[in-house]
């Protein structure tokens, strides 16, 4: 999200998984951008329980940022590649409804602000994209019952779409390498494990790997097949991840799917 040239090589990566007849979508998230740009503004950048914590004020910054910044380079590094990408955000045909989530820190209650929580996906608008063979590029952006936006985890976003629109495998990019074993006193990397496993796993999990592995859950629990964290770092890691039968990273497979048998395709 921050590197140019991993930018351009993901959006080669999308390209080619839709020339190859896959039917990618694209969640993006925006946290640096977001950082910085509060930074520049003089407003209070804070994390709570794995969330930013979206003030009035964060909150015009987060939809400024994700809507019209970082989205539209994603659609434009696409489309450097033929007119595929369409952006749109959780709140555009209603795509994503969202209600207030709350926040809990060392099991107590904390005020983490308009962070949403996506109760209802409307994916007609998506489906009508992709069958015109456009790659929808979408931003964790909802609206919520009340009428108020929310900021939602793009990771948790993600997971929400990926199970409405039925979606065979829901693909992760971060900054490390997978799921640790025994983070942070080792690198050992968990190659895969069942949903039942990753449950009892989560509440020991560090909140910046949380929502990922969370949104894994959800997704696979909800149908979706397979579900990897994989190192964004790593130029071409979304077509490797998707194209080779040994994944990098860590994927999270359905309880009647043993960890230790192949995901498939």
């Amino acid at each position: 999200m921050v590197d140019p040239d991993l930018q351009r090589t993901f959006a080669q990566d999308v390209v080619e998984l839709r020339r190859a007849g896959l039917r990618p979508v694209v969640v993006h998230g925006g946290g640096p951008q977001i950082s910085a740009m509060l930074d520049r503004l003089g407003l209070e950048t804070r994390f709570e329980a794995g969330m930013r914590v979206t003030t009035p004020e964060v909150m015009e910054v987060v939809r400024m940022v994700l809507t019209g910044r970082v989205q539209r380079e994603l659609v434009g590094a696409i489309n450097t590649h033929g007119p595929f990408a369409v952006g749109l955000s959780g709140e555009d045909a209603h795509t994503m409804t969202a209600v207030r989530r709350p926040g809990w820190a060392d099991g107590e209650p904390v005020d983490i602000g308009l962070v949403g929580d996506v109760v209802a996906v409307s994916g007609d608008t998506v489906r009508a994209l992709l069958d015109q063979g456009r790659i929808p590029v979408v931003s964790p952006v909802a609206r919520g019952a009340d009428g108020q936006v929310y900021n939602v985890n793009a990771d948790l976003a993600a997971a929400a779409l990926a199970a409405a629109l039925g979606a065979e495998r829901l693909v992760m990019l971060t900054d490390v390498a997978g799921l640790y074993a025994d983070w942070p006193r080792g690198t050992e990397v968990i190659e895969r494990l069942t949903a039942a496993e990753l449950d009892m796993m989560l509440p020991g999990l560090a909140s910046g790997m949380l929502p990922k592995m969370e949104g894994c859950l959800r997704a696979v629990r909800a149908g979706v097949r397979r579900a990897q964290v994989i190192d964004g770092r790593v130029p071409h890691a979304l077509l490797g991840g998707v194209r080779d039968e040994r994944s990098p990273g860590t994927t999270v497979v359905p309880d009647d799917l043993p960890a230790r048998e192949g995901a498939g395709v």
